[in-house]
């Protein structure tokens, strides 16, 4: 079962935040067939700390505004990857050294791309490796 319309949409709407702040190479997967948790990964990239956590700031009151408050955030102290649950859609801030370290895209590299307007994400090629 796909991600639902509601999933897809606040993964926009933390895209559009998160864009806003200047985030670099986000991705929305639907992991709704391997996760019974969630439906959507959004994963974006911060250059530094200071941004990072203002990517978190601007995600969360966009998310706030739609309704959805975070079950769970993880990581906003250290700013190097900060987990945002927000039951159908979970944020992956990431620093751009952790981002290139952990590669999500490359472990979720098996579910679909999430489609959001073209000016939010990069190319992603046949790999699931991200291009900026």
């Amino acid at each position: 079962m796909a991600a639902d319309d509601r999933s897809r949409h606040l993964a926009v709407v933390a895209a559009r935040a998160a864009a806003d702040k200047k985030a670099q190479e986000i991705i929305a997967l639907d992991v709704s067939e391997r996760l019974v948790l969630t439906d959507v990964f959004l994963v974006v990239s911060g250059a530094n700390e200071r941004q990072v956590k203002a990517i978190v700031d601007a995600v969360d009151e966009a998310l706030h505004k739609e309704g959805a408050k975070a079950v769970r955030k993880e990581g906003v102290g250290e700013a190097r990857w900060v987990l945002m649950d927000y039951g159908d859609v979970v944020v992956h801030v990431q620093h751009e050294e952790d981002r290139e370290y952990y590669a999500l895209e490359r472990l979720w590299k098996d579910c679909p791309v999430v489609d959001l307007p073209a000016d939010l994400h990069a190319p992603v090629d046949g790999d699931g490796d991200s291009h900026a």
